[in-house]
């Protein structure tokens, strides 16, 4: 499973990049453009979404496995991305659900800030997955499911 990872990040830069080419686009006057990548942005954004939480659910979620002077920084640097994704999250839906509904006046409006946190979030989750990943051994994990039911 140690896969997962590596394409849950891929899906959000992936979506990242949508975001971007959808945004560059609508500044263009291309509406058409801007819905098609937009919403592919969104559907990568969802295809992460599934795979962190089923790796979540039945693998679990990998401890820092760094140096111990850098945990506080990095738990610190993760609430920010944390924070940050579940904003973009919660943002992205209500600007999908004003376009869907066009009501384009609150899209336009909300979208800037949401592609905002969107690509401020990606990288944010790249270098999180680099200090899990990359530059440091990953620690434990325990299965979300394994701790629900007691089965550790």
């Amino acid at each position: 499973m140690q896969i997962l990872p590596t394409i849950s990040t891929t899906f959000i830069v992936i979506s990242a990049i949508f975001v971007a080419l959808g945004w560059a686009q609508i500044m263009k006057g291309n509406r058409e453009s801007h819905q098609k990548l937009m919403l592919w942005g969104a559907g990568f954004a969802l295809a992460f979404f599934i795979v962190y939480m089923s790796r979540t659910v039945f693998v679990g979620n990998t401890t820092f496995g760094g140096p111990e002077e850098l945990k506080l920084a990095y738990h610190v640097f993760l609430i920010f991305h944390i924070v940050l994704a579940t904003t973009a999250a919660v943002f992205g839906i209500i600007t999908l659900l004003h376009a869907f509904n066009k009501r384009f006046a609150k899209h336009k409006r909300i979208g800037r800030w949401t592609a905002v946190i969107w690509l401020l979030t990606a990288p944010t989750g790249v270098a999180v997955y680099v200090l899990l990943y990359v530059l440091y051994p990953g620690g434990e994990t325990r299965p979300l499911i394994e701790a629900i039911l007691g089965t550790y």
